[in-house]
């Protein structure tokens, strides 16, 4: 039971620090400095890209230019005071960079860029286990890992009920 009461408690002061550092990050930004967030940073053509931004104050609409996409507009978001647009990029678009321009009444013009990659991704991500083909080894390996977890707990309650049992 003691274990359990630090356990929690160390829980509660990691997730606390997790939830305060982004808050923290955003409170150092200085400003005066007009962002727009492009998501994802890398995109493939044929992929959708959305760009949202805060920096249009109490405006509901904004208009935004892609080079490789061309126009598209800005809504207002799930969030107050966020506009969002979506735009596809065409396929057969060449690899390089793509200029997003978003411009909101009166005078607010922002402009940033991302990544246009030539591949599509595709199967799961490499994580530095080996080759990804090579699955039934690392199915292997995951298999005799949950298998000797089992056997610890299995071991640990039976002490511990043979303990109690005393």
């Amino acid at each position: 039971m003691r274990n359990t009461r630090i356990g929690a408690g160390i829980c509660l002061a990691v997730g606390s620090l997790a939830l305060a550092a982004p808050a923290a990050g955003a409170a150092d930004a200085p400003s005066g400095d007009q962002t727009i967030r492009i998501s994802p940073a890398k995109a493939s053509p044929g992929s959708q890209v959305t760009v949202s931004t805060r920096d249009c104050g109490k405006e509901t609409y904004g208009k935004g230019t892609s080079e490789a996409a061309g126009a598209f507009h800005l809504f207002a978001g799930d969030r107050e005071g966020v506009l969002v647009g979506v735009f596809e990029i065409p396929r057969g678009t060449e690899p390089g960079t793509d200029t997003v321009t978003v411009k909101c009444p009166p005078r607010v013009m922002i402009t940033d860029t991302y990544k246009i990659e030539d591949r599509v991704p595709s199967g799961g991500v490499d994580a530095g286990f080996g080759a990804p083909t090579d699955q039934n080894t690392q199915l292997a390996l995951g298999s005799v890992l949950l298998a000797g977890a089992v056997a610890g707990g299995v071991v640990r309650l039976r002490r511990r009920t043979a303990r109690a049992g005393s």
